[in-house]
């Protein structure tokens, strides 16, 4: 199959639909699962009496607490054979398993794990049952939708580096294990002789990147440290995201309690019919709805990426207004401290980002401020952690200050001319009513818009103090 057809359709065109496809409210995958925190207590874990599922949570499905409860306070505890995890080939359950395993690329690190889940899903007499049987049917991640909301997404690092190479992995894995499987005998057969298309790799790959942590394992690395293990922590994995948590995982690794290997403990006081609320991480919306399904509206550490492009930052500070830029043709001593910042020499790193926490990359910053000045002396007097921070206001000099500012601005610009609509568009369109993936391409497009905007007044803002600063010498 072309790959110039796979960059523009998603599995959904690829696949037999009887595994998986992209829905907002997912269906479990039995009718009537058996009772999760049931299964859990009679393994030896610990349920607070409070904690409840619920269907209707801000969130979707998740764990309420159905009273206040105290700061401090133990939710949940899981013993160690009840969290799935995929360590290593001396502890997959099948050499075949294991064989797969080693194929799948280290960034995929979900897939892996997801073998060991679909091979328990397969199997009729799997102790993970009553908590597999409680997983989503359906997963609201791009692979999944619909070709046009793909395209929809409007943003090309998201589009063509991850939503379509894992589309193309999966397609391609799956010619992989039916040629690996082709001839082995059913009592051998990983999957229990199932049949493993786009749609179930996809779907367990989506299960374990929305569910799994990343939690100490038994092997001990150089130094002593323990590695780190993608586990599924039935129940625990119910708890919904928030940068502002109010419950924390808590891994026991000193022996204390050998019956307990992970738990949940309220961070905060939960008050009553709060929703449990875990901090996934201090992601980008782009990993948010590549790995979970869904996009976090005013994400303070959303960013969009950039190619470091001395073309590009050329056009940029010409439409700022700075006189005869110098990207395209740095001196000497400009390329020499490029290449410290690994945007120049043999191997550059020339992907760079704009928002998040730094508002500009560090590397962008400190290049733009180098390139924008002449003067090699004053240059010297900095060190590049300085040159690439912004809390060090105008360490060239407030003219060239401005003009950074004011390039940056440009390229922010520029940067929301490759989006096809406008916010204002684009919320017109949601209000028409649309699917659900589409909905959620349009939210994703629209806070990247947005971010874009926030970065642009924020250095605005900066300018015009500056401005104000400025000295007739200077300028």
């Amino acid at each position: 199959m072309a790959t110039s057809k796979l960059a523009i359709t998603s599995l959904a065109a690829h696949i037999r639909p009887f595994t998986c496809s992209a829905a907002s409210q997912p269906s479990r995958l039995a009718p009537h699962p058996p009772d999760l925190v049931r299964w859990i207590k009679r393994e030896g874990g610990f349920v607070h009496h409070a904690v409840k599922l619920s269907q209707d949570t801000p969130f979707g499905i998740g764990l309420i607490s159905t009273e206040q409860i105290p700061q401090g306070t133990d939710l949940i505890s899981l013993p160690p054979h009840v969290p799935l995890r995929f360590e290593s080939d001396e502890t997959a359950p099948s050499p075949l398993l294991a064989a797969l395993a080693r194929r799948v690329p280290e960034e995929l690190w979900a897939m892996k794990l997801g073998l060991r889940l679909l091979q328990e899903r397969a199997s009729a007499d799997s102790f993970w049952w009553p908590y597999i049987s409680n997983l989503p049917e359906t997963y609201t991640v791009p692979i999944f939708f619909p070709g046009e909301d793909i395209k929809n997404l409007q943003y090309a690092p998201l589009l063509h580096q991850q939503v379509n190479k894992r589309c193309r992995f999966l397609l391609d894995f799956e010619r992989e294990i039916r040629h690996t499987l082709e001839d082995v005998k059913a009592t051998d057969h990983p999957f229990s002789g199932q049949d493993v298309n786009a749609s179930a790799l996809g779907w367990t790959m989506s299960a374990v990147s929305t569910r799994a942590f990343r939690l100490h394992g038994d092997k001990k690395l150089r130094g002593g440290s323990s590695d780190h293990v993608p586990m599924m922590l039935p129940l625990i994995d119910m708890c919904n995201h928030s940068f502002s948590p109010n419950v924390k995982i808590i891994q026991e690794q000193d022996g204390s309690d050998s019956n307990t290997l992970v738990k949940v403990v309220a961070e905060t006081q939960v008050k009553e019919n709060d929703p449990l609320l875990l901090n996934y991480g201090c992601l980008s919306n782009d990993f948010f709805l590549l790995d979970y399904g869904f996009v976090v509206e005013s994400n303070p550490y959303d960013t969009i990426e950039l190619k470091y492009d001395e073309g590009l930052l050329d056009a940029a500070s010409m439409a700022a207004g700075v006189a005869s830029p110098k990207f395209s043709s740095p001196a000497p001593w400009q390329h020499q401290l490029l290449s410290q910042l690994n945007l120049a020499g043999k191997m550059p790193d020339l992907k760079v980002t704009i928002g998040g926490q730094e508002t500009v990359e560090g590397r962008l910053l400190a290049a733009i401020r180098i390139l924008l000045s002449s003067d090699l002396v004053e240059v010297e007097k900095h060190d590049l952690e300085e040159l690439k921070s912004l809390s060090f206001t105008a360490p060239l000099g407030v003219a060239n200050e401005i003009a950074t500012f004011r390039t940056v601005i440009a390229l922010c610009v520029i940067a929301l001319s490759h989006f096809p609509t406008k916010i204002m568009e684009d919320e017109a369109i949601l209000k028409q009513g649309v699917s659900d993936t589409a909905e959620l391409s349009i939210k994703y497009r629209i806070q990247k818009k947005s971010m874009i905007i926030d970065v642009m007044k924020d250095l605005t803002r900066r300018v015009k103090l500056l401005s104000a600063q400025e000295t007739p010498s200077a300028s």
